[in-house]
């Protein structure tokens, strides 16, 4: 046998194998179903398991690939405990040396809130990426396999970690991703315009960083669900008075974010009904209802919620008051 085969054969057996994706299924409109191919919104969301998602995807067949359906629900409809399992799976999925990255499956109405829980629970050094879908899986023109094949091809990129979400060719930070779009298939934005990456004919290319935290742990969100704290969210408009704070209040609120208008400015009425809650052990943070930008954390002012939306703010305070 020549040197040259030898040399052949030892780097054959060198070669580092595949690195193994997990789906997680959750639901959603990707997995949703209709009783028509022309009817993208009259759906039934969550019809479909991962199993069924990845057969509509003949590109993924020669990948290393691994399903578990997590939930099987409308991702208008998440809720905490779901939220535990969800973050559960993913560390023990992640804890395998042989899986490389995850993927999860979800629906586009809280998709935003679900990256963003994971991100500070985890804060995962391997990729985990979700995505969606706009339109059924029994659409027309679908594009949950697309999303689907994308969200693979990042999950599975040398170098990449954090929480993602790969939708419309587009990778997103789990800090910045919002919904932006109640139609559109390209419903997602990067708040301030700082993609991750995008994801052209199956290849990432990077354009920012990947994203990193720090991890609040699986320990902070193990007490039960039905435990842990009530935190609302209420918003500055015209005509906005305390009366909703107040009933809260009597209701027995533990914390609340208000959505004010521009940097976070609130009516005097519903200012000073936030300030007397939070005189009575309420705890209170100030966000924007704009689509972008911080709300700056001025003297006299309530406590600002930095560049987080309303929603990711009531995730953020929950962590908090889960600590205490």
């Amino acid at each position: 046998m020549s040197s040259t085969c030898i040399f052949a054969q030892e780097t054959e057996k060198l070669q580092i194998p595949e690195p193994l994706i997990v789906i997680l299924g959750t639901g959603g409109t990707i997995a949703g179903t209709a009783k028509t191919a022309s009817d993208g919104v009259g759906y039934t969301a969550a019809q479909l398991r991962v199993e069924d998602l990845l057969a509509a995807v003949p590109a993924l067949q020669a990948r290393r690939l691994e399903a578990h359906q997590v939930a099987q629900l409308d991702s208008k409809d998440m809720d905490f405990a779901t939220w535990q399992r969800l973050a559960q799976a993913v560390q023990a999925q992640l804890a395998r040396p042989e899986v490389g990255g995850i993927v999860v499956t979800h629906g586009t109405d809280t998709l935003e809130e679900t990256a963003y829980f994971l991100h500070r629970v985890l804060a995962p050094a391997k990729p985990v990426v979700l995505t969606a879908a706009m339109r059924p899986a029994t659409a027309l023109a679908p594009d949950g396999p697309q999303n689907l094949f994308d969200a693979v091809q990042v999950a599975a990129t040398p170098g990449a970690s954090g929480v993602v979400v790969a939708f419309a060719g587009r990778v997103h930070d789990a800090v910045q991703v919002r919904k932006t779009h109640s139609y559109r298939v390209d419903a997602f934005e990067s708040v301030d315009g700082a993609l991750v990456a995008r994801v052209e004919e199956g290849a990432v290319r990077l354009l920012g960083c990947w994203p990193a935290g720090e991890a609040v742990g699986l320990a902070r969100v193990e007490r039960s669900a039905e435990n842990w704290p009530r935190v609302d969210i209420v918003i500055n408009h015209a005509g906005a008075d305390g009366r909703v704070v107040q009933a809260l209040v009597r209701e027995g609120i533990d914390g609340l974010v208000a959505a004010g208008t521009g940097n976070g400015t609130l009516a005097a009425p519903l200012d000073a009904a936030l300030r007397d809650a939070e005189a009575q052990g309420v705890r209170v943070v100030r966000s924007t209802r704009c689509d972008a930008g911080p709300v700056m954390d001025l003297p006299g002012l309530l406590p600002a919620a930095g560049a987080l939306s309303p929603v990711k703010a009531r995730i953020e305070l929950i962590l908090v008051l889960l600590a205490c």
